[in-house]
């Protein structure tokens, strides 16, 4: 089974990260389920993994500019180069949120409307990294 949820635990350590005022940035890797598998009470037509999330993505988009937040980028993974065997990826996001909180009102924004029964119907595996911008890497720009 994938990781489609965060845990109380995963969530605490988000909380206790101090981004200080930067934005926070959440990676997004998903994997698509090749057939859509809704709750048998909820209603949606059948579709595959990526229609279900496409589903949820449109209520989540406006919850997102609701919070302040946006894609900085998103497109379709091309091939996972280095990861264990048998480790790949469907499509790969960064969006950006003022902030830690922000985050966590989009959580609750969606998952108040139901919107998350279409990304936990199409998801496979994911994995959400939060993250900061910085120049920790040598040679690395903001921007």
């Amino acid at each position: 089974m994938g990781a489609i949820e965060p845990n109380s635990e995963q969530i605490g350590a988000l909380l206790a990260s101090d981004p200080g005022d930067s934005a926070v940035v959440m990676l997004n890797l998903l994997r698509f389920r090749e057939q859509a598998e809704y709750p048998a009470d909820f209603v949606a037509e059948p579709c595959d993994g990526r229609e279900a999330y496409h589903r949820y993505a449109e209520h989540a988009l406006a919850a997102l500019a609701k919070v302040g937040g946006h894609i900085k980028w998103a497109g379709p993974a091309l091939a996972t180069v280095i990861a264990p065997d048998g480790e790949t990826w469907d499509e790969v996001a960064l969006v950006e949120y003022p902030s830690k909180e922000a985050f966590l009102e989009l959580g609750a924004a969606v998952g108040s409307n139901q919107a998350t029964v279409h990304r936990t119907a199409g998801l496979a595996d994911s994995r959400l990294i939060a993250v900061i911008e910085g120049d920790s890497m040598p040679g690395a720009t903001k921007g």
